[in-house]
């Protein structure tokens, strides 16, 4: 679950980049889950938190600018006791959503070791990324994340090597 979960956080931090594009509707799993985690953050309560942070402290300086680009962060995790306690049936009106020709699968993972998948999409338009979808599953847990808003990719770039996400050097800008 530790890579798959490196994914969710990847794809968590690459998607600081869209307003909820898509809908998903997981309530029903609630009631059967052990841990629920609900996170919804429209723009209004990203803005307010980015007043917090000091323009001073390098640090907090890409956070803000980050958070300033962002439309939403929609997050639905669930931990079952259980294996079989959600299906893949769950995520189909997820996944019709993202199988526009808006949205582009970046990243699929498989482990048939310990049956955990990973998905990122990214949403195009005209040329920018408006968005990214995040979908986690392992056999006793489920995780979405839909993070809306446009943000600035270099910036994104300088989280590389802190808090355990790998340093990624973004391609040189072409002239």
């Amino acid at each position: 679950m530790k890579r798959a979960r490196r994914f969710a956080l990847l794809g968590s931090l690459c998607s600081l980049l869209w307003a909820q594009q898509f809908k998903f509707n997981l309530d029903h799993l609630a009631g059967k889950a052990a841990d629920v985690v609900d996170i919804s953050l429209n723009g209004p309560m990203l803005q307010l938190a980015a007043r917090f942070l000091d323009s001073k402290d390098p640090d907090e300086a890409t956070v803000k600018k980050l958070l300033n680009g962002l439309e939403g962060i929609y997050v639905k995790s669930f931990e079952f006791k259980n294996t079989g306690a959600w299906t893949p049936a769950d995520l189909d009106a997820v996944r019709n959503q993202l199988k526009t020709p808006e949205w582009m699968k970046m990243v699929g993972y498989t482990s048939t070791e310990d049956g955990e998948t990973a998905e990122i999409y990214i949403h195009m338009d005209d040329k920018k990324i408006n968005g990214v979808a995040v979908l986690v599953t392992a056999p006793k847990e489920l995780t979405v994340v839909n993070i809306a808003g446009a943000v600035d990719l270099d910036s994104l770039s300088s989280f590389g090597g802190h808090w355990g996400i790998p340093k990624v050097v973004p391609p040189p800008h072409k002239k």
